[in-house]
């Protein structure tokens, strides 16, 4: 009886991780709309959300550091 479980268990398992890592692939590749209408203006919820996102961040200004151009 506990191999068989096992056996559910890592079948189940094997499912969920495959779907997990299929979904992207699929969202990709899937013809539909885009997620966010670049025609249309953000709703206010996002424009106030924007200035917040980056509150745990610990830049404390611009970098002075110079790097080459390739």
């Amino acid at each position: 009886m506990p191999r068989k479980s096992n056996v559910i268990l890592v079948t189940g398992l094997v499912a969920f991780v495959g779907a997990g890592l299929a979904f992207p692939f699929y969202m990709a590749s899937s013809r539909t709309k885009p997620v966010i209408d670049t025609s249309k203006p953000l709703p206010p919820q996002a424009t106030f959300r924007g200035p917040y996102i980056n509150t745990g961040s610990r830049d404390v200004g611009p970098d002075h550091r110079k790097y080459p151009k390739n």
